[in-house]
C-alpha cells in the first residue's frame, strides 16, 4: 500500500511556477487530497550527485495566512514517511495542539537500485553496492542544497527545524546531531540501526553555539535487544554528560515494533518537542 502511494504521489505530482501556489488549470487529483496538499519538486544534488524528489505538505489555512511563518519538519526516508505523517500532522494539530508545521518528505522514488539510504544513512561503504559512504555527503546537501532551497521558497520558521529518522535514518539523526548540533532545533531518532559503527555514535560532538537543541531517541519493546540497549546506553550517556549540546529524551514505545510503529513515535515525541511533554511510556526508567 506505501509502495502505491508512493508512486501515486511522483506521478501525479508536478512542480507550481513559484514553488507554494498551483493554478486552477494545473489541478491535479492529489490536490483533492487536502491532508496532502502542498507541493514537489525535483532536486538534482551537486553534493551527493543523485536526484531526490521532495514533497512538501504545507499547513492548512497556508494561503490565507501570508504573514506567518511555520516550522519546517524533513523526514527522511520520504517515500515511506511522507504520506503517512504528513496527514497525522494534520490531526496532531486538531487532536493534540501540535503547532502547525511545513511537512518535507526527502524521497528516492522508489525501494529499488535507486534507494540509496544505505549509503547516504551511514558511515561505512554498503556491502551490497560497494558504494563509498555518503552521510558528510548527504548532509552538506541538507545543510547547502536543500535547506536553503525550502526557506527560499515557502514561508517557514528557521529556528523552528525539526529532522526526522527511522532504522538507518535514526542512525544519520544521530550522526548529524554529533556533526552539526546546530543546524536543526529538533531531532527525532526512531529505531536506530548501526552496524560495526555504532561506537561511531558515541563520539565527541562538535561546538554548538547556543545548546538549545533537543534530541528524542525512541524504541520500540518489540525491536531487538541489541537496538534496545543501544539506545539506553545511547540516552544514558548523553543525559549524564555535561558537554551534550542538547537535551536528550528518552521514548520507550510498549509494544512497538521496529517500523511499524512511527505514527505513534511521532506523536508522542513532537508533544515533548514542541509542548515540553514527558513520554506517555517508559519502562526502561
Amino acid at each position: 500500500m506505501l509502495k502505491f502511494v508512493a508512486a501515486l504521489l511522483l506521478v501525479l505530482l508536478s512542480a507550481p511556477s513559484n514553488g507554494s501556489e498551483r493554478s486552477d488549470n494545473a489541478k491535479t487529483p492529489i490536490d483533492y487530497l487536502p491532508a496532502l496538499a502542498g507541493d514537489y519538486f525535483k532536486h538534482d544534488s551537486k553534493s551527493v550527485g543523485r536526484s531526490y524528489h521532495i514533497f512538501v505538505r504545507l499547513p492548512h489555512g497556508y494561503e490565507d495566512n501570508p504573514s506567518k511563518n511555520y516550522p519546517v519538519i524533513y523526514l527522511l526516508d520520504g517515500d515511506s514517511l511522507f504520506p503517512m505523517l504528513a496527514p497525522t500532522h494534520l490531526f496532531l494539530t486538531y487532536d493534540e495542539q501540535i503547532p502547525e508545521a511545513i511537512v518535507v518528505g526527502i524521497a528516492y522514488g522508489g525501494f529499488g537500485d535507486v534507494n540509496k539510504r544505505d549509503i547516504d544513512f551511514h558511515e561505512f561503504a554498503s556491502q551490497e553496492s560497494g558504494e563509498p559512504h555518503g552521510p558528510g555527503k548527504f548532509l552538506k546537501f541538507l545543510k547547502h542544497e536543500l535547506l536553503p532551497t525550502v526557506s527560499d521558497r515557502y514561508r517557514t520558521d528557521e529556528s523552528k527545524r525539526v529532522l526526522v529518522g527511522q532504522s538507518y535514518g535514526g542512525f544519520f539523526v544521530l550522526w548529524s546531531a554529533l556533526q552539526d548540533p546546530d543546524l536543526f532545533w529538533a531531532r527525532i531518532a526512531s529505531n536506530t540501526s548501526f552496524g560495526d559503527e555504532r561506537s561511531r555514535l558515541f563520539s565527541e560532538a562538535s561546538e554548538s553555539t547556543n545548546k538549545e537543541g533537543l534530541v528524542a531517541i525512541t524504541i520500540g519493546t518489540k525491536d531487538t535487544q541489541s537496538r534496545q540497549d543501544f539506545v539506553k546506553e545511547w540516552s544514558d550517556t548523553w543525559m549524564d554528560s555535561d558537554s551534550a549540546p542538547w537535551t536528550v529524551k528518552k521514548f520507550v514505545m510498549e509494544g512497538g515494533t521496529h517500523a511499524a510503529t512511527i505514527a505513534e513515535t511521532y506523536r508522542q515525541t513532537l508533544k515533548w518537542i514542541f509542548q515540553r511533554k514527558e513520554p506517555e511510556s517508559d519502562s526502561q526508567g
